[in-house]
This record gives C-alpha cells, sequence and structure tokens, in this order.
C-alpha cells in the first residue's frame, strides 16, 4: 500500500507540474475536470440522483461550467452571479420536477458546487496573480506537507486524541506538529524563493489550521454516508476527494491572504 500510494504521489506532483508553472489554460482546463470528477463522487455519496432521473445532478455539472465561466471572464465581477445563478437554477429543477427530488438533495447538490468547484477554483485564482507562480505552492505545501508533519510526529510521539469519535488516529500532539511543520516549510520556501519569511510563514500556518478541518470534514461526511473511500481514481489515495480534501480549504485561504499580506 505504502509503495502504490508513494508512486500516485509521484504522479500527482509530476501533474501539478506540467499544469501549474505554465498556467493559464494548462491549469484551467484540468482544474474543471478535477472539479467534475470530485462533484460526481460528492454527489454519488449524498445520493443526488432520484429514481426518476438524474436531472438535478446534471444540472449541477451545468452550474460548474458556468461558474467556470464567469471565473475566466472575471471573477471578481461575475463570480458571486454564478454562484446566485446556480442556486436559481436547481430551486428550478426543483420546483419544476417536484416531487421527484427532496429538498435535502438540492441543499447538496448546491453544497457540491460551493464545496468544490467554487472552493477548488482558488487554485487558479491564485496561480493567476501577481507572483501567483510562487504563491499557488503554498497551498500544496501547508495542506500536503501538514498531513506529512503531523502523521509523523502523531507516530512518534501522539498521545492525545484530537477528534476520538471522528478521526481516532488523529492526536493534539500530531496536529501540532503538522502546523510547526508547516511554518517551517513556508519559511524554507520562502528562503528558495526570495519570499518573505514572515508572510510565507503566516501563510502556511494558517493554511495548515484551515486544511485539518478540510480532512476532517470530509472525513465527517464519509461517516455520515457510511463510505470508506470518495472513489477509486487515485491508487492508494482513493478518489479526488480524499487526496484533495485539505486543498480544498486551503486555496481560498491562500488565495485571499496572498491578496492581503503580499
Amino acid at each position: 500500500m505504502f509503495k502504490t500510494r508513494l508512486l500516485s504521489g509521484i504522479v500527482l506532483v509530476a501533474l501539478l507540474l506540467l499544469t501549474i508553472i505554465p498556467g493559464g489554460y494548462m491549469l484551467f482546463i484540468p482544474l474543471i475536470g478535477i472539479s467534475l470528477i470530485g462533484m460526481q463522487e460528492l454527489y454519488r455519496a449524498m445520493k443526488i440522483s432520484s429514481e426518476g432521473g438524474h436531472s438535478l445532478e446534471i444540472t449541477g455539472y451545468v452550474c460548474v461550467l458556468l461558474y467556470y465561466g464567469a471565473v475566466l471572464l472575471d471573477f471578481e465581477k461575475f463570480g458571486m452571479a454564478a454562484v446566485l445563478a446556480s442556486l436559481i437554477l436547481l430551486m428550478s429543477v426543483y420546483v419544476f420536477t417536484y416531487p421527484r427530488y427532496h429538498a435535502n438533495q438540492v441543499m447538496a447538490a448546491f453544497f457540491g458546487i460551493v464545496y468544490v468547484a467554487v472552493m477548488l477554483s482558488c487554485v487558479y485564482l491564485t496561480r493567476s496573480l501577481p507572483g501567483g507562480i510562487y504563491h499557488v505552492w503554498l497551498i500544496f505545501l501547508c495542506s500536503w506537507g501538514c498531513d506529512t508533519c503531523a502523521y509523523c510526529v502523531g507516530v512518534l510521539i501522539g498521545k492525545h486524541k484530537m477528534a476520538p469519535v471522528l478521526s481516532p488516529k488523529k492526536s493534539v500532539e500530531g496536529a501540532i506538529g503538522g502546523v510547526v511543520g508547516a511554518v517551517l516549510l513556508g519559511v524554507a520556501y520562502a528562503a528558495a524563493t526570495g519570499g518573505e519569511l514572515a508572510a510565507y510563514g503566516i501563510i502556511c500556518g494558517v493554511g495548515a489550521l484551515i486544511s485539518m478541518v478540510g480532512d476532517l470534514a470530509a472525513s465527517a461526511i464519509k461517516r455520515n454516508q457510511e463510505i470508506k473511500d470518495y472513489g477509486k481514481l487515485i491508487p492508494g489515495h482513493g478518489g479526488i476527494l480524499d487526496r484533495f480534501d485539505s486543498v480544498i480549504f486551503t486555496a481560498p485561504i491562500i488565495y485571499f491572504l496572498s491578496t492581503i499580506l503580499m
């Protein structure tokens, strides 16, 4: 299992390099694909489709494309409008197909658009900022870096359970080690790229804290829905949401912190 996870991780890093370094459409188009796959995983877990059809699910995917079109045109001008239009479209499906879908399915469908597509789009938005070619890596550095450091510290000295019911293997010591490790990684990255040491350290520290919330949130959804993994797309890791659960939360945080601190 470890070998499989390692090889999958290497492939993921290679794909990130191939898409993030050039940016533009080379990042934008794959990100749409990742968002749609992640949405499909979540919709399957949340049982969005009904026996009478898949119109609500299909509308959700259309809304993702609508939102990404708004991002491409001008996020600040059209982003919120696209999100609100998505809610109206989903509610229209709910009303005109009533009683095919339950209100909970509609709310879950809208949640999926925001949780997956909107939040992941911040990877592209961060890359598009001035200096974004450097800032965007902080998203993965603080999320995956925190996860790795937390795991190592937790295995070595972890004793106090952080969330015993939700995730029994995670410890308070591991969480602290993850945050400290992410800060140190951010400072080291700043030193290597000529960035601001304090700013990068603060961003990675805050991002690491938020990444743990993202990780636990994804776990909570899986426990509620009684599934082990969201999918099997990435060998050794599971689905898109299993691997990008923390990135989903850190991406918007890094984007906004980058606009404020950089």
